[in-house]
């Protein structure tokens, strides 16, 4: 079974936000939440530069499951970290344990009372039957339902942003951190979030929890 993951190829990302445009379009994320967002750090230093394509990592580990006080987190057969909405009750916990900033919520009602909960879900809706529209309404588009992958990393432009089986992209990075090398362009390793959300190697799959297997899922 894959474990879908993301890369993000620092030596690559050229700011051009295509694939927040693409997630938020494709997907009718609200205003006010991007489930993806491009950073860049030491910007303006010649030489120094990089800019960041930055979402929910879906971690091996993932902090954001271990701080739910209604265990609302759930992971896919796939290795994707999700959540269901109706079990949600927008408390914002996971929001300071994501070190990668990827739990989303608007401001609703007096006090700016947080909604539900809401972060990328590599394309692969939530706990309601899969392509229905309940699922359309509340998670987006469930393009791996369709045997497509995330649009974000589809519409890149450079392949900065990769997703895909662990086995695979980690591959494909490898291999353009081999030729920077033999180049004399490149000699270093900069994988943005992969030991943070992934661990080191060998580190062991996390055991899937089923959708059907959370209380209040669909």
């Amino acid at each position: 079974m894959a474990r879908m993951k993301f890369i993000c190829d620092t030596e690559r990302c050229i700011e051009c936000n295509g694939c927040v445009t693409a997630c938020k379009n494709d997907n009718e994320v609200p205003w006010g939440v991007n489930r993806r967002r491009v950073v860049t750090v030491n910007d303006g230093i010649i030489g120094k530069e990089k800019s960041i394509s930055v979402a929910c990592m879906h971690c091996t580990d993932a902090p954001c499951m271990a701080v739910c006080p209604v265990d609302c987190f759930y992971r896919t057969d796939e290795g994707v970290v999700l959540h269901d909405k109706d079990i949600c009750i927008g408390c914002g916990y996971c929001s300071f344990a994501c070190p990668f900033g990827a739990p989303q919520f608007l401001s609703t009602g007096a006090f700016g009372v947080r909604s539900k909960m809401d972060k990328c879900t590599f394309c692969s809706g939530g706990p309601e039957a899969n392509g229905s529209v309940a699922e359309f309404e509340k998670y987006g588009r469930n393009r791996l339902a369709e045997g497509k992958l995330p649009l974000c990393a589809e519409m890149c432009s450079t392949k900065a942003l990769i997703g895909g089986d662990s086995e695979v992209i980690s591959g494909i990075f490898n291999s353009r951190v081999a030729a920077r090398e033999a180049n004399g362009r490149f000699t270093g390793n900069n994988l943005f979030g992969w030991s943070t959300a992934y661990g080191g190697p060998g580190t062991p799959d996390p055991k899937p929890t089923a959708a059907a297997k959370i209380p209040g899922a669909k």
